[in-house]
C-alpha cells in the first residue's frame, strides 16, 4: 500500500516568510551625476534651450542652389530622357523588334513595328518603329530598355526636365524621341546606300547619305510641294 504521510508534515509551521530587502535611500543628483543641481535659472531656460541651434543658424548663408536659374551638371552616364538614334545617313536605327517593350518592367514603352518598302524606307532593316510611345508617368528609368536594344537605336540622354500639367502631355510620341537631324542627315524615307546591306550599317561602313541618297530626297520633297500647290 502507498505511503500516506503528508509530506509538509516535517516542515516547521511558524517560518518566517521572506522579505524583500529595503530600497536604499534617493541620493541627491549631485551625488549620482557629479554635477550641482540645475538653478533657478537654468530651469526657466531649459525648455527653450534646443532653441539655440535655430537661432544660431538662422543668420548664416544658406548654401540652396537657384534652380532653375543655376542648374547642376549631371553626371556623364546620367539616366535621363530617352532618344531613339540615327544612322550616319539619317535612316533610323530602331527596327522595331520590340524587346524593349519586352524587357520594360514597368510597362512603360509600346512599340508598333512596319515593314519597310522599296517606295517608304525608314530604317536599313526588314522593319522600323511605326508608332513608338515611352510613358513617363510608369518609367522608372532603370535602362533595361537600353541594355535589350539590339542596334543601339535607344539611349538616355541628360535631359531630366519632365514635367507637364497634364498626363497626356508625359506620354511622348516617336517624333518627340528621334533624335534631331545631325548635319547633312537627310529626312527619311530614303533608299540604303547603293552597295550596302543592313550588317554594313553597324559595322560603321556608312558615314553618311551617298548622291543618289540627297537626289532622291530632293525628287521627293519636290514632287510633296508641287502635290501641296495642287491642293
Amino acid at each position: 500500500m502507498a505511503d500516506q504521510t503528508d509530506p509538509t508534515a516535517d516542515r516547521p509551521q511558524d517560518a518566517p516568510s521572506r522579505r524583500e530587502p529595503a530600497a536604499a535611500p534617493a541620493r541627491p543628483a549631485e551625488e549620482r551625476t557629479g554635477r550641482p543641481e540645475p538653478g533657478f535659472l537654468e530651469q526657466l531656460f531649459a525648455p527653450v534651450a534646443g532653441f539655440g541651434v535655430t537661432f544660431s543658424t538662422m543668420f548664416r548663408k544658406v548654401p540652396t542652389q537657384e534652380y532653375p536659374e543655376v542648374k547642376r551638371p549631371t553626371a556623364a552616364r546620367f539616366h535621363g530622357r530617352h532618344q531613339l538614334n540615327r544612322h550616319p545617313d539619317g535612316l533610323e536605327k530602331c527596327v522595331g523588334c520590340e524587346l524593349c517593350a519586352w524587357a520594360c518592367p514597368a510597362d512603360a514603352i509600346y512599340v508598333e513595328g512596319a515593314d519597310n518598302t522599296a517606295e517608304a524606307r525608314f530604317s536599313p532593316g526588314e522593319r522600323y518603329g511605326r508608332v513608338y510611345q515611352i510613358n513617363y508617368l510608369r518609367c522608372i528609368f532603370c535602362g533595361l530598355c537600353i541594355e535589350a536594344c539590339p542596334t543601339r537605336a535607344l539611349t538616355m540622354t541628360n535631359e531630366y526636365e519632365l514635367t507637364d500639367p497634364t498626363r497626356s502631355a508625359l506620354i511622348y510620341e516617336k517624333h518627340q524621341l528621334l533624335a534631331p537631324m545631325g548635319a547633312g542627315q537627310l529626312q527619311p524615307p530614303f533608299p540604303m546606300a547603293e552597295g550596302m546591306e543592313e550588317r554594313d550599317y553597324y559595322r560603321g561602313q556608312v558615314t553618311g547619305p551617298t548622291q543618289a541618297q540627297r537626289d532622291h530626297v530632293a525628287a521627293r520633297d519636290a514632287a510633296d510641294a508641287r502635290e501641296e500647290a495642287a491642293r
